[in-house]
């Protein structure tokens, strides 16, 4: 979830998530290049979901996707740079969801709520692969790196919300926005995790209330009697 402040959060951020590695060889140029690179992206993906990230093969990757294996290197040097790949594509998707759209009324709760409803959706659609990502970020220290690069996305423009809440006054001066960020966040990163990946699943109406009071509370924000609402 995001609490934004500003064009500058909004690409400040993007210049840092860099991937951290090559994902791909010389892109594609012709119709058909694009077409077979882009079949091995979306089987390596169902392949990465079903079987996880150590129980694939380039050939497993190479079959779904109706190629060869000497095809699949034609594209990518390495199994790690299809998922380098996805793992950008995803995160960018989920910050892509999380930019406030304009018919979202200013007020703090409101938008904390409509960011909280966005991730929920980006979560829902990636939840599995974000896990595959999860398990190669405990073994692997550049896909770790790239988890939390990624992650900052989301932390930094967090923090520059609940800056800009505490400059007009609605928030504590004194909170530290920085852990306050990662707090929160980290609430909504774990909430998702256990839903859609684990199966704990709850009313979402009142799953996407309950977190945003949480949030909305934490911050010291007053939170409208919805009873009365």
């Amino acid at each position: 979830m995001t609490v934004q402040n500003g064009s500058q959060s909004d690409t400040e951020p993007a210049r840092r998530a860099a991937p951290l590695r090559p994902a791909q060889q010389e892109a594609p140029t012709t119709q058909r290049g694009r077409r077979t690179r882009g079949a091995l992206v979306a089987a390596a993906r169902e392949l990465f979901e079903e079987r996880g990230f150590r129980e694939t093969r380039i050939a497993d990757i190479a079959e779904r996707s109706g190629t060869s294996y000497g095809t699949f290197y034609h594209y990518f040097e390495t199994k790690e740079a299809v998922l380098n790949e996805l793992f950008t594509m995803v995160a960018g998707e989920m910050f892509s969801a999380s930019q406030m759209n304009s018919n979202v009324p200013d007020d703090p709760i409101s938008r904390i709520e409509a960011a909280n409803r966005q991730y929920f959706a980006a979560a829902a659609r990636n939840a599995w692969l974000i896990a595959v990502i999860d398990e190669m970020a405990i073994r692997d220290p550049q896909f770790r790196d790239l988890k939390l690069q990624i992650r900052d996305l989301f932390l930094r423009r967090n923090e520059a919300g609940i800056r800009r809440l505490q400059k007009e006054g609605a928030v504590d001066s004194l909170l530290d926005a920085e852990i306050a960020a990662a707090a929160l966040g980290g609430m909504i990163e774990h909430f998702t995790q256990m839903w859609f990946i684990h199966g704990v699943k709850f009313d979402e109406e009142a799953a996407i209330s309950t977190l945003t009071q949480l949030w909305a509370q934490a911050l010291g924000l007053p939170v409208p009697n919805r009873a009365d609402a």
